[in-house]
């Protein structure tokens, strides 16, 4: 890469740290580490990273906490953010992406696939910014009054971050059918004809800016 996507890795576990850090590097990326939720936000008071590797359970700051703050914070809430964690239950994984975090991996994971989730999400944060920094006006006005029901509300919220049916299936604890349903029910109710158009009016109308 000529110029490197600077990543912020944040755990307690020196040896993941090592393990995480060298892989990416050899991936072509720049890799800062932190060993709590403290130093790294220490650490963004220098750069903002391009993405977040975060682990949940730490001392001083736990990844919850972390992740709070840098949502709060318009400078940073628009980075986004792996979670790492031993804590593999339904419940656990929803809390970690309802505290704001983009993606949910439980260790132990294949370094292939952090790499992949890497990638993926920093695809869609550069497309997202792309859409903001070029102007694009809004064009997913519609002509009707739209009534989603709150579980809808929570699905569309996924949608804009750019998770799959199968992903929000996961975190809302429901099967990916019941997701696929929604999906087409708003589609009905909107009258857009894919994913991607829900995703972009959830955005363009401030839904998907809500944390679900």
């Amino acid at each position: 890469m000529d110029n490197p996507k600077r990543l912020l890795l944040i755990d307690d576990d020196p040896n993941l740290i090592l393990l995480v850090k060298d892989y990416l590097e050899f991936r072509g990326y720049e890799v800062i580490p932190a060993s709590n939720g403290r130093e790294g936000l220490e650490a963004m008071r220098n750069f903002t990273p391009d993405l977040i590797i975060c682990d949940v359970m730490m001392p001083e700051m736990d990844g919850y906490t972390f992740v709070e703050t840098i949502r709060a914070n318009s400078a940073t809430d628009w980075v986004p953010v792996i979670f790492l964690s031993a804590r593999g239950q339904t419940a656990d994984r929803v809390r970690g992406l309802t505290t704001g975090a983009d993606v949910y991996m439980v260790k132990p994971f294949e370094p292939e696939e952090l790499v992949a989730q890497v990638e993926s999400s920093l695809k869609h944060t550069d497309r997202l910014l792309q859409m903001q920094n070029i102007g694009i006006q809004p064009i997913m006005k519609l002509d009707r009054e739209i009534d989603l029901t709150p579980t809808e509300t929570k699905v569309i919220q996924y949608v804009a971050k750019g998770m799959s049916n199968r992903e929000i299936a996961d975190a809302l604890g429901v099967s990916q059918r019941t997701i696929e349903s929604h999906v087409s029910n708003m589609l009905g109710k909107t009258g857009l004809h894919n994913r991607t158009e829900l995703a972009r009016w959830a955005m363009e109308s401030g839904l998907g800016k809500n944390r679900v």
